[in-house]
């Protein structure tokens, strides 16, 4: 009798070694952006894939405007409304000598379905490695119902054809927006 409770209490304690096994660790985010980026100063270089996986730097758009977005995440509500917008308005962003490139977080693969999905006309650059994104100081703490986590801050810079930032716009509205990115092109000399 002795035999069987020692034999019940080792498959006991062999199940609770079982259970407590550490599990796989989660890639942690990279810390809050510390850099703020101010209007006159030099954007910072980048070379980013697109939707296409054609590497794309802000070299490639020297002698021209740059309307460069950040958004928070492929085919959501809002992010989907201002790629939209952009679109629609390229034209006359065209019109005016300037180039929209829009960037976050997601895959090549990711941004090629939203692109397809929305006929969207301009490169989305993908930032997996979170560098350019801190580089440009998006990467932001955020809270939604009370709970506090990493994304990227809504930003659009407006870079001159020197490579040089002229007008930046944080936490942006989508709503009105194209028409604010329009105003400011269209009074740049």
């Amino acid at each position: 009798m002795a035999n069987t409770a020692k034999s019940k209490t080792h498959k006991k304690t062999t199940t609770a070694k079982k259970v407590a096994k550490p599990t796989k660790a989660t890639k942690s985010a990279p810390p809050a952006s510390t850099k703020q980026l101010k209007v006159g100063q030099k954007a910072p270089a980048f070379s980013l894939p697109n939707q296409e996986g054609k590497v794309v730097s802000l070299s490639d758009y020297k002698g021209k405007k740059v309307v460069l977005y950040f958004y928070p995440k492929d085919d959501t509500p809002g992010c989907t409304k201002e790629s939209c917008a952009f679109r629609d308005g390229i034209d006359e962003i065209q019109g005016i000598g300037a180039e929209v490139l829009g960037v976050s977080g997601d895959s090549v693969e990711s941004h090629k379905k939203f692109a397809n999905k929305f006929k969207l006309n301009f490169p989305l650059l993908s930032d997996e490695s979170k560098q350019m994104i801190q580089a440009y100081g998006v990467w932001k703490e955020k809270s939604l119902y009370g709970r506090k986590y990493m994304g990227i801050e809504r930003t659009t810079f407006i870079i001159d054809e020197n490579g040089k930032i002229d007008d930046i716009f944080h936490k942006v509205k989508v709503d009105g927006h194209l028409e604010e990115v329009l105003g400011e092109l269209d009074v740049m000399p």
